[in-house]
């Protein structure tokens, strides 16, 4: 089976790097990834962290999909109980405006932050993920030019007007979200990065493609997996690569302060107790970690336990040209590019 491959970046620092420098990489990582064959490009939307460079997804998208040519760009995700339905129908109908079938619209319910950013961003008001299944509804009304769907006003438009529209993605980690979107007929993307279980979501996959609404946005069912990878030619230096994950991991779990994604340095100097090491051992269910062909077993793996045609990848490491070389050699394991 032919498995798209795809990239979801979150736009974190390094130790010692700028915002500007990581999205800098960001971008030339995009422009790659389109030369590669990569199917999408999405980026991440996280509010008041110091370490995580995209908070506004549109606006990056907008930029990346200006200096790539055929490559779909999207959000992974636009966290959608923070803000207006219609806002976010905007916001990417002026992008699919721009760029014609390319935008992809992936939302979540996810907090993105901390509970004081959630209230800043709703102005004090309580966050209240209870209507995102309704909120779903009413941004696909606006971005299929449904009036009738809209919550204010039946004559409610959302512009500018356009000839093809973005496509919405179901984001998720559970299986409600799984039932939502087989319940809404929208693609679905399972987060196994974040959820660290596959059975999980097998699970999900599976009530997604048993209650199907095939009335609804698409036609047929179409789910993908996202898990962290690490590649390079050697196991040992895919291992060196992929601690960066390990110890940012770690430290998040454990409030541990960082200045970014560590150094080998830092890890080296670092005393993991036999605890955290058994912590670091139990998050590699969410990566995949080899050479090109071992990773390549292990993507066709993911893909086949999920019925998946494609693998969305996603890379935390110290040296952004590691994550460039590990693109570069899975694709041309997997894309022949």
């Amino acid at each position: 089976m032919s498995i798209r491959l795809s990239i979801l970046e979150q736009s974190m620092l390094s130790e010692g790097q700028t915002a500007k420098e990581a999205l800098d990489k960001t971008v030339e990582m995009a422009k790659l990834a389109d030369e590669l064959g990569f199917e999408r490009f999405w980026v991440a939307e996280h509010h008041g962290s110091r370490k995580l460079a995209s908070s506004t997804p549109e606006i990056l998208m907008a930029h990346i999909a200006n200096e790539t040519e055929r490559i779909r760009i999207g959000s992974g995700g636009v966290m959608l109980p923070h803000y207006s339905p219609y806002k976010i129908a905007e916001n990417f109908k002026l992008l699919e405006a721009l760029y014609p079938g390319r935008i992809d619209a992936g939302v979540g319910r996810a907090p993105g932050g901390s509970q004081l950013v959630h209230y800043a961003l709703r102005e004090g008001q309580p966050r209240n993920v209870d209507v995102f299944p309704d909120q779903v509804k009413e941004l696909r009304s606006y971005l299929n030019d449904d009036v009738t769907g809209a919550k204010l006003h039946p004559k409610l438009y959302a512009a500018p007007e356009i000839d093809t529209k973005p496509r919405v993605w179901m984001l998720g980690s559970s299986p409600s979200s799984a039932q939502l979107a087989a319940e809404q007929g929208l693609p679905y993307m399972y987060a196994q990065f974040i959820s660290g279980s596959e059975a999980i979501g097998t699970y999900a996959t599976s009530l997604y493609h048993q209650q199907y609404n095939r009335a609804g946005e698409e036609d047929t069912p179409e789910n993908a997996v996202s898990i962290f990878f690490a590649c390079a030619e050697t196991e040992e230096e895919a291992e060196r690569i992929a601690q960066g994950f390990d110890y940012s991991m770690l430290w998040l779990e454990t409030g541990k302060t960082s200045e970014g994604t560590p150094s080998p340095e830092t890890i080296a100097a670092y005393n993991a107790s036999p605890s955290e090491i058994a912590r670091m051992k139990q998050n590699r269910s969410r990566m995949i970690v080899g050479t090109p062909q071992s990773a390549k077993r292990q993507i066709e793996a993911l893909a086949e336990k999920y019925a998946a045609k494609e693998v969305m990848l996603v890379m935390i490491t110290y040296d952004y040209d590691d994550k460039l070389e590990a693109y570069r050699l899975i694709a041309k394991e997997m894309l022949g590019s």
